[in-house]
């Protein structure tokens, strides 16, 4: 197993190069992303493949909001990578937009798994032929106003999605790959916690999910700059995967030196 690598899609230097290693690649031409900033995400793929020289076989994508919990095996197979199930990338449910860039001879539309590209571990030489068909799928997606206005924010996902299935790659889906607080509320033997949703409760425990809590963590609080040091610990009674999401930030944020907050 190698190290992390974070793909940096500004196309310059940020102020956390030191951090994690860093590979800079271009953003899309301007305007091109329409102001959806994901759409960036397969085209630095494409870029990173032929620009970085990656020794090992196998690659895990995963995004800055996903924490790892515990050591995570080559969770793929030889024939197959691996993914995490998403409910709300439904294919059968969209049969009629898909199939603009998906066609009938391809096969059934059950061959486009309910998937992004993130959790995912996948041999590098099935990345490699994906990535650009994945960049342009995307793109052609955003372009397109119907599928544009039905997928919005995950319209980048049902790309590597489709893409993947043009190069006739599924996936294992492995519901145990990942966790998504507050629904989640056991560690149980998932690797990664991925925190998305806002957590509210109130001091007895309670959640108030839709209302904010009087106990609240919600990455969206943190868009303008960084989190304090040592954040308030969940009251009694809240679930193991909140208690440990808030415990590992905190831990991070210790051990980072000259960490600020607001910046």
């Amino acid at each position: 197993m190698g190290g992390f690598t974070r793909i940096l899609h500004s196309g310059k230097p940020d102020n956390v190069m030191d951090e994690i290693p860093t590979v800079i690649v271009d953003p899309l031409p301007e305007g091109q992303d329409q102001g959806y900033i994901v759409l960036n995400r397969p085209w630095a793929f494409v870029q990173w493949l032929l620009k970085a020289n990656i020794e090992e076989d196998y690659i895990l994508m995963a995004e800055p909001d996903h924490l790892f919990i515990r050591p995570m095996p080559n969770l793929a197979s030889e024939t197959m990578p691996v993914a995490f199930p998403f409910f709300y990338i439904a294919p059968q449910e969209n049969e009629d937009i898909l199939r603009k860039f998906y066609p009938r001879d391809k096969g059934p539309i059950t061959n486009i798994d309910p998937i992004g590209n993130s959790p995912v571990v996948i041999q590098k030489a099935y990345l490699e032929k994906i990535a650009p068909t994945w960049a342009n799928v995307s793109i052609n997606m955003k372009n397109d106003l119907e599928t544009d206005a039905k997928f919005g924010w995950v319209l980048e996902m049902y790309g590597y999605a489709t893409a993947s299935a043009l190069h006739d790659v599924q996936h294992i889906l492995l519901k145990d790959f990942m966790l998504q607080p507050p629904w989640d509320t056991e560690l149980g033997d998932k690797y990664i916690i991925h925190y998305t949703y806002g957590c509210d409760y109130d001091m007895k425990g309670k959640l108030t999910y839709g209302k904010t809590g009087e106990w609240h963590f919600d990455k969206r609080s943190f868009t303008l700059g960084a989190p304090p040091r040592n954040l308030p610990m969940p009251p009694p009674g809240v679930p193991e995967t909140v208690v440990t999401l808030v415990r590992m930030v905190n831990e991070a944020t210790a051990n980072i030196v000259n960490w600020k907050e607001g910046e």
